[in-house]
């Protein structure tokens, strides 16, 4: 799927009416089987930029394209259509407790079921093969009827990946998807969706404050600041010297720890319920 913004401002759904917008003025344009990193310090707006793209957030100004179709003038059930075809992963992935983990996983394949089989799907797992799958990819087969209450916060957030391995998207946008991984583990992650991705030839932008990470496995870079475009670059024309000026006065965060969430006030618990608002 391809992404086009033209001077696309957006505010958080936290965010007052009359607040400045987190997203500004950003010209961006992602061909489809593109795969891109967005980084910057926590409030440059990354998130915002994901909602925007999702069609869980109307932009305030400027146009949105996906596929050459602004969605915000599609009638509502060709929205629905096309937000069916995208998968948008939060950093704190909505998994119910007390759901098993096979149920969990076959949930991405939602918007392309009808009711009764998605209904159907809640109580019997239809396609236990397919999540069984998605799972090994993130060595985590042997958890599939396990309840997600029992699972640690990594286990969590790679399930919440193996979901997104189970749908038929072809848009994957992704928000800081090792926040709760260990370096293997991470590793390990961004390896099966960038292969994934080749391989089906969906569209990946995904959030990182891993900035070594982000040049490692992708090959176009988007620096974001203060809500703008501060850079849009290859890899590796991403200098040292770009990257000190992209985290001034958060140069903690460049090569430190991820923090929760981009925004304080909305952080979650990994485990809690969380909102995907695009699915």
């Amino acid at each position: 799927m391809q992404i086009q913004l033209q001077h696309v401002s957006a505010r958080h759904p936290a965010a007052k009416d009359d607040s400045v917008p987190a997203l500004r003025d950003a010209t961006i344009q992602i061909q489809q089987g593109e795969q891109v990193a967005v980084i910057g310090p926590s409030g440059a707006g990354k998130t915002t930029f994901l909602h925007a793209v999702a069609c869980a957030l109307k932009p305030a100004s400027g146009q949105l394209a996906l596929s050459g179709q602004d969605p915000w003038k599609l009638p509502r059930s060709a929205l629905q259509a096309l937000r069916g075809q995208l998968f948008l992963a939060p950093q704190v992935p909505p998994l119910p407790p007390r759901q098993r983990v096979v149920t969990t996983v076959l949930a991405g394949r939602l918007p392309q079921m009808g009711f009764l089989h998605s209904l159907r799907s809640l109580f019997y797992p239809l396609d236990i093969p397919a999540a069984h799958a998605a799972l090994k990819a993130f060595d985590l087969d042997k958890k599939i009827f396990e309840r997600v209450d029992r699972l640690s916060g990594g286990e969590r957030q790679r399930v919440g990946l193996a979901r997104l391995l189970a749908s038929d998207a072809k848009l994957w946008l992704i928000d800081e998807p090792l926040s709760a991984l260990d370096p293997t583990r991470a590793t390990q992650a961004l390896e099966v969706l960038t292969r994934a991705c080749r391989e089906r030839g969906a569209t990946l932008v995904c959030t990182l404050h891993q900035v070594e990470r982000a040049l490692e496995a992708f090959p176009r870079i988007i620096g974001l600041r203060h809500g703008e475009v501060a850079f849009d670059l290859p890899s590796g024309e991403v200098s040292r010297e770009r990257l000190t000026a992209l985290y001034a006065q958060h140069e903690h965060e460049l090569f430190g720890p991820a923090p929760v969430n981009e925004f304080p006030e909305q952080n979650v618990q990994l485990g809690q319920p969380a909102v995907m608002h695009c699915r």
